[in-house]
């Protein structure tokens, strides 16, 4: 008697094992964050949600490979269902970190059109399986006719070099958007330590460094010498280790959303404009608002709160953002993130002077100044003095 097919699959065994596991637990973050964007309504868990559940759903193949199901189950189709989402994963790493970094993000029906390309392969897929399933004896066969001589041949080579240069472009587009991000916030908050994103940084390195991994693997399969199956399991593993630290990032990470600026003002070309028209008095308003700015920050030291924003910080002299702006940036030549921070840096200089550091520590004055952590200071006084702290205080004492 021949043994029953089920008793062999599942085979637990280490490779089988690790990627079973880990994409379980990247499943359950995936379906958490499904729940959160049910309660919350926030779109950047939905795309992130989405992204994680298309990765897992990539190491299927591999993972119930390793239990045996295609030995168990010779004849199984799981090969037509099982469909690449890599040209859906593009868009959406862009789209999410787009809902982040982007004031009141709001996918719109045009945003589709990223994604017509694998419904153009989805539509493809869909024939073959339609055409091989009509074929006599399409039962007692893993693939069918069109799977071995249509999609392998020819199919699967086109858009798997369309999909990698469609990665490369939206990790391209999507880097640019993270550090003009970066670049931006600059101008509008104090302190910008809780506002990096630095994990998504991380995160577009761990998506980048997996689709290089995977071009590598593709490019030594194909030119060089064909892999085993053992040895294309360790782009599975990492691709899987991946979804638990962007899982756990990911869900527990409070990804702010700057949904009360727009960072796209128009003041600068306003400013242009004027400056066309009546160039000495915008020369001569500017200096007076410049004095006046000045003034009340030596008096008022509105720089002791380490929450100071642009808005904020309008709405106390009486200026509208673009007028602030333009103070500062023209005025001063400065970011407002960098001309806040020289007041807090001349006056932690002021307390070191006054041999405050004896009863405090350089943190605790750096705090009573403004700073909301470590880094911050550190990284800021550095970039303003060109020494630490540390430094700047032995060179004051010898």
């Amino acid at each position: 008697m021949s043994p029953i097919p089920f008793l062999k699959f599942p085979n637990f065994n280490i490779y089988s094992t690790p990627l079973l596991i880990l994409v379980v637990q990247g499943l359950i973050f995936g379906f958490l964050l499904l729940w959160r964007y049910h309660q919350k309504r926030n779109i950047s868990d939905l795309l992130l949600a989405l992204i994680l559940i298309i990765t897992c759903y990539h190491r299927t193949t591999y993972t119930i490979g390793f239990m045996d199901w295609y030995d168990t189950f010779r004849n199984t189709k799981i090969n037509y269902y099982l469909i690449s989402l890599g040209m859906v994963l593009a868009p959406l790493l862009y789209f999410y970190v787009k809902s982040i970094t982007t004031s009141d993000f709001k996918f719109n029906k045009r945003d589709i059109w990223h994604f017509v390309p694998w419904l153009i392969f989805f539509v493809f897929k869909g024939f073959i399986l339609i055409y091989d399933a009509s074929q006599p004896g399409f039962n007692e066969t893993q693939n069918g006719y069109m799977v071995i001589n249509l999609q392998w041949k020819y199919l699967d080579p086109v858009f798997t070099l369309f999909s990698t240069f469609q990665m490369l472009l939206y990790l391209a587009f999507t880097f640019q958007l993270f550090y003009e991000y970066k670049n931006k916030i600059q101008h509008y908050f104090s302190n910008v330590f809780k506002l990096e994103l630095n994990w998504i940084r991380n995160f577009l390195f761990i998506y980048s460094l997996i689709f290089i991994y995977g071009v590598i693997q593709i490019f030594i399969n194909e030119v060089i010498t064909e892999l085993s199956w053992t040895q294309k399991w360790w782009l599975q593993f990492c691709s899987a280790l991946a979804v638990i630290y962007v899982g756990i990032k990911g869900y527990f990470t409070d990804t702010i959303k700057l949904t009360s600026l727009n960072f796209e003002s128009d003041y600068k070309v306003n400013l242009l404009k004027n400056k066309q028209i009546v160039p000495n008095k915008i020369s001569e308003d500017l200096i007076k608002k410049k004095e006046q700015l000045n003034s009340y920050f030596e008096k008022e030291k509105p720089f002791l709160n380490p929450d100071l924003n642009l808005i904020e910080l309008s709405k106390k002299v009486n200026m509208n953002r673009a007028e602030l702006s333009e103070v500062i940036n023209e005025g001063f030549d400065l970011n407002f993130n960098d001309f806040v921070n020289t007041f807090r840096v001349n006056a932690f200089k002021e307390k070191l002077q006054k041999g405050e550091h004896k009863q405090l520590s350089l943190l605790g004055i750096a705090y009573d100044c403004g700073f909301n952590s470590k880094a911050t200071f550190n990284r800021v006084f550095k970039k303003l003095t060109h020494t630490s702290p540390t430094q700047y205080l032995n060179s004051q004492v010898n």
